[in-house]
């Protein structure tokens, strides 16, 4: 049996291409794209933008997949991931953005980083610094830079 696309979901949302449509999207399950929708998307599941979607507005998903255009504020709660002949036009809030060569961003993006740690993590109280248990180097002299040459 051929798998699909959409990671085993029942519930898909399918906007053909050649199909125009302005206004919401509110679904549960997947949503894909490969047609053009003027207005927001809103799902917990997968939103797939095929190469030939288009999409203005708003996306809030679980998981955002595009290979298609995108001019949209984009908040998925799991991942953001363009392909190769994504481009994506606005703002992107999410905690992964996985960018393949050829795939296009221009805007803000926010994965949730406030600042960073001033000192390297500490070390786990079970967990030994190995640094304090490497050997200590040993010179080795051979036997003339001694002194005990053989006579």
């Amino acid at each position: 049996m051929k798998s699909n696309s959409f990671g085993g979901d029942d519930n898909i949302t399918l906007l053909a291409k050649g199909v125009v449509l302005k206004g919401e999207i509110h679904v549960e399950g997947t949503v894909r794209i490969d047609g053009r929708l003027d207005g927001e998307i809103r799902t917990k599941g997968q939103v797939i933008i095929g190469e030939d979607g288009l999409v203005q507005g708003t996306i809030s998903a679980g998981t955002l997949i595009s290979s298609g255009r995108i001019k949209a504020k984009v908040t998925a709660i799991e991942r953001v991931q363009l392909m190769k002949t994504a481009t994506l036009i606005g703002e992107v809030v999410t905690p992964v953005l996985i960018m393949e060569d050829g795939a296009k961003l221009q805007g803000m993006t926010d994965m949730g980083v406030t600042a960073w740690a001033d000192e390297p993590p500490k070390l786990l109280g079970n967990v030994s610094d190995l640094s304090a248990h490497r050997a200590k180097q040993v010179e080795v002299l051979d036997k003339e830079s001694r002194g005990e040459a053989h006579r």
